[in-house]
């Protein structure tokens, strides 16, 4: 009887179709991150803030490239975590890799965290109130990570419906808001110098690095050659599309000392001069909602990520230890988070953020770029990824460097940190993987066989 439902459940897993793995690409990327980041990026860029979102989606979209690649050469529930392990062994330099992806979802759940209190302060007491802000953040955190080692984690239906009512808000917003941009807001003689704009594009790079978890369902995709280039490409420039009109309309109708004012709650403020209280009531909501979806999904994907590293060896046993229906890794996971969320302000946070995914992101292309007999990849391609990721990690540290070190602290201690458990743990574990999904492994073993 068990293996019957075993069965029944890889039959419907491999129902994915284009159109859902569309929505987990763009229900990836449109989480909470526009809510929470979009002021930073008015504040640096000012007029040519639409331009800041294009420039951090064209990153996004050479990356695509190589994780078209290798998810149809290497599909497995790893996701990012196999392609790192299947380029570059599993040593002590892909186990900071893997690592500082995990602590990368936990700098996400703290910008989410972040973005919820600072709605929710907005929202009750009319503007950011310090304290309760942090209440909130914490409160949230702490409900989710209960939710999901309870195993009351929402449904699929549930996100699902969550996805198409923000992106509804979200598409209401911006066209209605359209027809009242005051263009000269966007006139180049408004825009900031472009290394401020680059900087701008580059700190919210975060609100992107959604679309790799349709590599985490590669393997149960319905015709993968035809339909994962599809998914992957259309939701990433579903996404770009959306936050340039999104921050076009924002940047339309708000001033630029108001986007000021109200940074950390932004779009809601700029829903006053379309639909007055009501319309930043309906954002502020939609933020609330969002983000706690965003955080419910990172609590759970992370835990999920956390549990697959360490079946790699490279993290301690206790992330793989269940707690009812969840794992004990969450409760790492959650604690971290509210300490990034009080410790740092949005702007550290987004730095630390988009930093490590742009790591992250630049070690995929290069994986692509060296498993290129094995992928099919255009070397020229994947190597321009990789350069480009580069290039814009050392052009973000470099502006903030320059002109805001305070804001390096929490990108210090994020890789610091990640460095120093990981070669300790390293050094003393034995069990390390070469492969983390065993079916994979197998298939590849039954290959090689063959080969022979």
């Amino acid at each position: 009887m068990a293996r019957v439902r075993d069965r029944k459940r890889v039959i419907m897993a491999k129902q994915i179709g284009f159109f859902e793995a569309f929505s987990i690409g763009v229900g990836g990327m449109v989480g909470g991150g526009i809510f929470a980041v979009l002021g930073l990026t008015i504040v640096l860029a000012k007029g040519a803030a639409p331009l800041a979102f294009a420039l951090a989606g064209v990153i996004a979209l050479v990356t695509v490239y190589s994780y078209v690649k290798l998810s149809l050469r290497y599909p497995s529930e790893g996701g990012t975590i196999e392609f790192i392990v299947q380029a570059f062994g599993n040593g002590l330099f892909t186990s900071m890799v893997n690592t500082l992806m995990l602590m990368s979802y936990v700098v996400m759940l703290a910008l989410y965290a972040y973005a919820f209190g600072s709605y929710g302060s907005a929202l009750i007491l009319g503007k950011d109130v310090p304290w309760l802000h942090d209440a909130l953040a914490a409160g949230v955190i702490t409900v989710f990570t209960l939710i999901n080692l309870l195993g009351a984690v929402m449904t699929g239906k549930a996100e699902d419906i969550m996805v198409f009512v923000k992106l509804v808000i979200l598409l209401i917003f911006a066209i209605a808001g359209y027809f009242t941009i005051d263009w000269n807001h966007m006139a180049t003689t408004e825009w900031m110098p472009l290394p401020s704009v680059a900087a701008g594009g580059l700190i919210i790079f975060l609100a992107y690095e959604g679309f790799e978890l349709i590599a985490n369902t590669a393997r149960d995709i319905k015709d993968p050659q035809k339909n994962l280039p599809r998914a992957y490409y259309s939701s990433v420039l579903f996404v770009i599309a959306l936050y340039v009109v999104i921050a076009a309309v924002a940047v339309g109708n708000l001033g630029f000392e108001e986007a000021k004012n109200a940074k950390d709650y932004a779009l809601a403020e700029a829903a006053k001069p379309l639909f007055g209280q009501t319309g930043f009531v309906l954002i502020g909501i939609a933020a609330l909602l969002s983000t706690a979806s965003a955080i419910n999904a990172t609590l759970y994907g992370g835990g999920r990520t956390g549990y697959l590293i360490a079946k790699l060896g490279e993290l301690p046993e206790a992330f793989e230890t269940k707690i009812r229906h969840g794992y004990e890794g969450m409760i790492f996971l959650g604690l971290f988070g509210i300490l990034f969320t009080i410790a740092f302000d949005l702007h550290n946070i987004s730095v630390a953020g988009s930093l490590g995914f742009l790591i992250v992101f630049m070690l995929v292309n290069l994986a692509n770029f060296k498993l290129s007999k094995e992928t099919g990849a255009n070397r020229f391609i994947a190597g321009a990824g990789t350069l480009l990721c580069l290039g814009a990690a050392l052009v973000l540290v470099g502006y903030n460097a320059v002109h805001d070190p305070v804001t390096l602290i929490s990108s210090a201690v994020l890789i610091t940190a990640t460095a120093l458990f990981t070669f300790v743990y390293v050094r003393f574990n034995k069990r390390l993987s070469s492969f983390m999904d065993k079916r994979l492994e197998r298939e590849e073993g039954i290959k090689n066989s063959l080969l022979r």
